[in-house]
C-alpha cells in the first residue's frame, strides 16, 4: 500500500470513527469498521491494535459490539492461535435486520400501551398513535429497502460503474 492510499485509509477509518460515534457508538467501533471495510480477508487483532493505535481491550470490546450488530465477524485457523477478524458477509443487510427488529419491538409496545390507556387520555394516545405510525412506516420503508438490497445489483457488474 502506497502512502498515498495509506493516508486515505486512514482518513476513511477515523471519519468512520466519528460518523458512527455521531449515532451514539464508540468511535472505535466506527474506526474498525472503516479500517475492515477497506481491509481484504481477516485480519489479526494484533493488526488492528497496531495499524489503529488501539488496545487489545478496545479491540476485543468494540469487536464484539461490531459482532452484535452482524458487521463483524471472529474467525479462527486451525493451529493458529490469533483472533481474526474480518466483515461479515452482507453486513448492511445485517445491519438492518437487527434495526427491523428492535422497529417491530418498539411499534408492539408502543400499539400495546396506547391500547391499555383510558380514551380520557387523549393527548398521550394521540402521541403513541404518532409514534406507532412512525414506526409501521419505518418498518415498511426497511423491509423494502432490504429487498432492494437482497436483489442483484446491475449496475454493479457494469464497466461504467466500476469505473466511477
Amino acid at each position: 500500500m502506497n502512502k498515498h492510499t495509506q493516508t486515505a485509509a486512514e482518513e476513511f477509518a477515523e471519519r468512520m470513527g466519528i460518523a458512527v460515534e455521531a449515532d451514539g457508538l464508540p468511535r472505535i467501533a466506527g474506526r474498525i469498521m472503516g479500517f475492515l471495510l477497506l481491509h481484504d480477508g481477516p485480519c489479526r487483532a494484533s493488526e488492528l491494535m497496531e495499524r489503529l493505535s488501539i488496545s487489545h481491550g478496545s479491540v476485543s470490546t468494540n469487536t464484539r459490539l461490531l459482532e452484535q450488530f452482524g458487521i463483524v465477524e471472529r474467525i479462527s485457523f486451525p493451529g493458529d492461535r490469533a483472533t481474526f477478524y474480518q466483515l461479515s458477509d452482507d453486513p448492511f443487510a445485517r445491519l438492518l435486520s437487527g434495526y427491523l427488529a428492535r422497529m417491530r419491538r418498539m411499534q408492539n409496545l408502543v400499539g400495546e400501551t396506547r391500547g391499555r390507556l383510558p380514551a380520557s387520555m387523549t393527548v398521550a394516545r394521540r402521541r403513541l398513535a404518532d409514534m406507532e405510525r412512525f414506526y409501521r412506516l419505518s418498518v415498511r420503508v426497511t423491509e423494502d429497502l432490504m429487498d432492494q438490497l437482497a436483489a442483484p445489483d446491475m449496475s454493479a457488474s457494469s464497466p461504467t460503474a466500476a469505473s466511477s
